[in-house]
């Protein structure tokens, strides 16, 4: 069974593709940015800043999928710099703590809106 989740919580889609897909087991969260949902608008702020608005984005998406952030199995992040990489991991492991799932980290040339970090997950239903 394949469902299409849509939620208020998390930004509306800015192209052909869900928020997300319940499927199997599992919930897959399309790419998410630092967009706020209330406005539809990126927020302003440094990566620290946009990276905790991406992960509550996700965190409320997890949610109107019937999941959260404990039952993520596994993420991607991307960052348009790789110097940022300590200061989104700090973020990141607040969000996660002590059982963070599995992670791949890429430098990318360019995101949508010219965010400074996206970040997918992958998490158990």
């Amino acid at each position: 069974m394949r469902q299409v989740i849509a939620t208020s919580d998390g930004p509306k889609a800015i192209g052909p593709y869900s928020q997300a897909i319940r499927a199997n087991g599992f919930v897959f969260v399309s790419g998410q940015v630092a967009i706020d949902p209330a406005t539809q608008q990126v927020i302003d702020g440094d990566v620290a800043a946009q990276a905790d608005r991406v992960l509550r984005n996700l965190a409320g998406i997890l949610k109107a999928a019937g999941s959260d952030l404990e039952k993520v199995v596994r993420t991607t992040v991307f960052l348009k710099d790789m110097g940022d990489f300590a200061v989104v991991n700090q973020v990141y492991g607040k969000h996660f703590g002590e059982a963070p799932p599995a992670r791949s980290t890429v430098e990318v040339a360019r995101l949508p809106k010219d965010v400074l970090v996206e970040i997918d997950v992958i998490a158990l239903a």
